[in-house]
């Protein structure tokens, strides 16, 4: 079979290896879709050459793998060969209370993480333990399955953190994948959702997804914005899904006061100041880091009963051959959700 390499200073290479065999409580996933994310680029895209490998050598790419049940190992009764699912990307001890209650990424002896410490999705067969296995839904697209295995899942968790509804005015900073997807859910909700980016081509894909405005912080400062929209109280919720240090001083700049804040950006160190940005407006603060193994299940039910238009949100697919170009355009900035797809 074939697997995606990440090289470093972003090369990718494609290789041969034998395909896997499911031992006791594993099975082997025929993957149809591989999402791209942007914790891609830093877990070993833009990592310098110099640096990969580590303690756990270069595995296959890749978090959000999604595809069909191709073989079962011994014991395995949860799921069974033909099955249609996505896979939450951790596993861990699943005898601490992170882990029994569905939050593995937050196992408190060890978690491996597909496309990092394991092997992940970018391949044509992933073998996985059975217990990572959700369901996807038959009115979902595999490549739809793929998103919500993480971008999309985490912004559909933040949102509902936030506690977002039609009575609520989001502000969402950066329109990447996980902002793109936090704005479509909050508009479901009924929220008022004020989009920021400074990339034309993402500003206009969050209007089709429903954002109510969408400001070009390029060209307008974003906190002056959001107040002038809201009578010059400030957005009731604010999301900041860019993991930059301004960006997340913006977002507590534009809540209201008695408001709240999820950031869900990853990297990068901030300095804030806590008396006037935060304890002078009794703000709520969130950290909002991906979801549960039952959390994945809820966002593909929400997706399928709300008819959401996911598929929107996936504005390039590619083969699996083609995962550097793919790279290349996900690099550039300016796409929605990128998935590697196999027939």
């Amino acid at each position: 079979m074939r697997g995606v390499i990440f090289l470093g200073d972003r090369e990718i290479e494609i290789r041969e290896m034998p395909d896997p065999k499911p031992g006791p409580g594993e099975v082997v996933i025929d993957i149809k879709a591989s999402g791209l994310c942007g914790s891609d680029f830093q877990g070993g895209y833009r990592v310098p050459k110099a640096e990969r490998g580590g303690p756990h050598g270069l595995k296959v790419g890749g978090h959000e793998p999604c595809g069909v049940i191709a073989e079962v190992g011994e014991g395995v009764s949860t799921v069974k060969v033909g099955d249609r699912v996505m896979m939450h990307h951790y596993t861990g001890c699943r005898t601490c209370k992170m882990c029994r209650s569905g939050y593995t990424q937050m196992c408190i002896h060890h978690h491996e993480t597909y496309g990092r410490t394991a092997n992940g999705g970018h391949e044509d067969f992933l073998l996985v333990p059975d217990y990572t296995c959700v369901p996807l839904p038959d009115e979902m697209s595999f490549a739809e399955g793929a998103a919500c295995a993480c971008g999309t899942g985490t912004a559909f968790h933040a949102v509902k953190r936030l506690g977002i509804s039609g009575m609520d005015t989001l502000a969402v900073f950066g329109q990447g994948p996980v902002g793109l997807s936090a704005t479509l859910f909050a508009a479901q909700m009924g929220a008022r959702v004020l989009a920021v980016d400074v990339v034309p081509e993402r500003l206009e894909l969050a209007r089709r997804l429903g954002a109510d405005v969408a400001i070009d912080s390029s060209k307008n400062d974003p906190v002056e914005a959001i107040r002038a929209l809201t009578s010059g109280e400030g957005a009731s919720a604010t999301l900041d899904a860019t993991g930059i240090p301004q960006v997340r001083s913006n977002a507590l700049d534009s809540a209201m006061l008695w408001g709240r804040a999820c950031f869900v950006g990853e990297g990068n160190l901030t300095t804030f100041d806590i008396s006037n940005q935060i304890i002078h407006k009794q703000l709520t603060i969130y950290g909002s880091w991906t979801f549960s193994l039952s959390g994945l299940a809820e966002v593909a039910n929400f997706v399928v009963n709300r008819r959401v238009p996911l598929k929107d949100l996936i504005t390039h697919q590619f083969p699996l051959e083609q995962a550097a170009e793919a790279y290349r355009l996900f690099d550039s900035g300016k796409t929605g959700k990128v998935v590697l797809v196999r027939g």
